[in-house]
């Protein structure tokens, strides 16, 4: 199947209704169908303002940042992004085109998803 690689990059403690936007992002998808979703904490980086953040024993604040990443068709990348748009969250992505399939699917697999290569 052809779609994308959607990838989000939030702040760790950033929240939107009360919960953290990483956890927030990864349960909107399952809602609006996409299969699966993962959030990864960055160990260091910094972003605009040019200000390194590490994360470190005694940090608690939660100020660095966390990957959210989906493979998903066109079509629920554009639903996720325009979900975003509609809550007014500001937040940074990336979206790359992305070749996905299933290697060996079986019945609960989404119709197409295995691949051809």
């Amino acid at each position: 199947m052809d779609g994308a690689f959607l990838r989000f990059y939030v702040h760790e403690g950033h929240r939107h209704h009360g919960l953290l936007v990483w956890e927030w992002l990864l349960k909107k998808a399952a809602d609006i169908g996409i299969r699966g979703g993962s959030a990864f904490r960055a160990v260091a980086g910094f972003g605009r303002h040019h200000v390194l953040h590490e994360q470190t024993f005694f940090e608690l604040a939660g100020t660095v940042a966390m990957e959210v990443e989906f493979i998903v068709t066109d079509q629920e990348a554009r639903e996720l992004i325009k979900l975003i748009h509609l809550e007014r969250i500001r937040l940074f992505y990336t979206r790359t085109p992305a070749h996905f399939g299933v290697i060996n699917p079986d019945t609960e697999d989404t119709p197409g998803a295995g691949t051809e290569d």
